[in-house]
């Protein structure tokens, strides 16, 4: 299996179009992920620990209600002004503001972006599945997911405006606090490399972003080293030439690109990263890298990082037999690296992402990137 690469074509791109810019609202979504998935962020774990105790209980029901917006992906919802037409790609200053433009949404992309959850290949192709077929994999995945699902497509806007009054009573119960510990930090982090780039490059401001990402300039293309394959323009004429770069306190170990089809690219990216332990003996170590020696039991890992998926999820996602998923997880759950559980007449996998990071930082962050 070759290079699994997002690429960003920028040729042409005038460096001013290039910018550093914290977003509230992408960093509500992140921290948000941090309270539904604490094992991605041992970093984090006394901050979603006390937040989420805090949490009313109505609160807390709508929060897992939607949670898989921000675990299983990170929807483009949470990152409108990159998809408002006729908007310039900048972020709000406030999360009020980013509420807005995400009402300024079509309701096609809106559609699009929230429902990505039940079709990966409609974000890479920007055409939107039939709604029989959206239900059918969202009920793959869930009952609350169908739920969803089915709550969209009869009223998307009522549903618009239920993300919003989620969203504002996120930033009453805990963002308005963390937003002002966390704000100046990420909005000096994206002063500093917006320097970086005008003295140095964006090479130099890439690689002080992330070691993930590289700059062919040559080709004028951003290179973005993750477990996915995709691509976008950052100078397509129908949406406005432009590239973001949002800075995230609660990201690591997280490196989101967006590349749907019409939307400007954005890349979100961590500020910091927590020690982790090393791993708990030579003999664990040995047979754990030798199940994870396979590129396929790699993307299975890639996949399982973020949700649980069936054995027939798996397949369709990787475009194998069920039968070869098998086998593969069969190496994994040996190792320790999987847990299964059933849900109904479905026998769910998922990755134990606390034993991956006793392997090291390196590979949980290649898998979670």
């Amino acid at each position: 299996m070759g290079a699994v690469t997002v690429t960003i074509d920028i040729a042409g791109l005038p460096p001013e179009r290039i910018v550093f810019e914290p977003s509230p609202l992408a960093e509500l979504g992140m921290a948000l992920h941090a309270l539904a998935e604490p094992a991605h962020h041992p970093g984090l774990h006394g901050w979603a620990t006390a937040t989420a105790a805090g949490l009313k209980p109505d609160l807390a029901d709508r929060l897992h209600e939607a949670d898989f917006l921000w675990t299983s992906t990170f929807s483009d919802v949470l990152m409108p002004f990159s998809g408002v037409h006729g908007g310039d790609g900048r972020t709000g200053a406030t999360l009020a503001e980013e509420l807005d433009l995400l009402d300024r949404l079509d309701e096609e992309r809106f559609l699009m972006a929230a429902m990505e959850f039940t079709c990966s290949r409609s974000y890479t192709t920007g055409v939107m599945i039939e709604s029989g077929r959206a239900l059918e994999l969202a009920a793959s995945r869930g009952p609350k997911q169908l739920g969803f699902a089915r709550r969209i497509l009869d009223d998307p806007g009522a549903v618009r405006a239920w993300l919003r009054r989620l969203f504002e009573d996120c930033d009453q119960a805990f963002f308005a606090d963390t937003w002002r510990r966390v704000g100046p930090g990420l909005a000096a982090d994206a002063r500093h490399k917006a320097e970086l780039l005008r003295r140095k490059g964006l090479g130099d401001a890439l690689r002080d972003v992330s070691p993930a990402l590289s700059f062919d300039e040559e080709r004028g293309r951003i290179r973005a080293d993750k477990l996915s394959d995709g691509g976008t323009t950052a100078v397509d004429p129908a949406v406005g030439p432009g590239l973001t770069l949002v800075p995230s306190h609660f990201g690591w170990p997280h490196l989101t690109v967006l590349y749907a089809p019409g939307w400007r690219p954005v890349i979100a990216y961590p500020v910091g990263a927590p020690d982790l332990p090393g791993p708990a003996s030579v003999e664990i170590l040995q047979r754990r890298m030798e199940a994870l020696a396979h590129p396929l039991r790699m993307r299975l890992c890639r996949n399982l990082g973020r949700a649980s998926y069936t054995t027939g999820e798996l397949a369709e996602t990787q475009g194998i037999t069920a039968p070869e998923v098998s086998r593969h997880l069969s190496v994994l759950k040996r190792a320790g690296l999987v847990t299964t559980r059933r849900r109904g007449r479905y026998v769910l996998h998922q990755l134990d992402v606390a034993v991956v990071a006793r392997l090291g930082s390196d590979f949980l962050e290649a898998v979670l990137r």
